[in-house]
């Protein structure tokens, strides 16, 4: 089983935990975002775009324009980030099937992944981008811990 980004939701997260790491408030050119995190500068725009759709990210134009974030670090979480760049995170389709999935007629594994997919979303929604910059995640707090 794959549990992967597309290179526009690995893109949109380098370029949060850019802006994060800016002192507060700093506004920091794309090319200089692009060059710190590794992301090709024409699928720049198009990310921050997302995130600043999203709310998560503002533009300030003119000469000694760029980016910033629009709110606390510790406010913005993985998942909102992943969202906004990869739209809606929850499966669509059946895991047996293929075929579309709401629930009405689930097959005999339903109830299994779409408890583990809750999970991770509740995960990566409890992870907040202060929480990566500070050096790692911060310990689960529900009751979808795995031992």
């Amino acid at each position: 089983m794959r549990l992967e980004l597309t290179h526009r939701g690995s893109y949109a997260i380098r370029a949060v935990l850019a802006l994060a790491r800016a002192a507060d408030g700093e506004v920091v050119p794309a090319r200089a975002v692009a060059k710190e995190m590794d992301i090709p500068a024409r699928f720049l725009p198009q990310v921050l775009g997302d995130l600043g759709r999203a709310g998560i990210v503002e533009a300030r134009l003119g000469r000694a324009g760029g980016y910033r974030l629009s709110r606390d670090p510790a406010k913005i979480s993985l998942l909102d980030v992943i969202e906004a760049s990869e739209g809606d995170a929850r499966r669509q389709t059946c895991v047996l099937t293929g075929k579309a999935c709401d629930g009405r007629n689930p097959c005999d594994v339903h109830e299994m992944f779409f408890d583990a997919q809750e999970a991770i979303l509740a995960r990566l929604d409890d992870v907040s981008i202060a929480d990566v910059i500070a050096g790692g995640a911060a310990p689960p707090t529900s009751a979808a811990t795995v031992d």
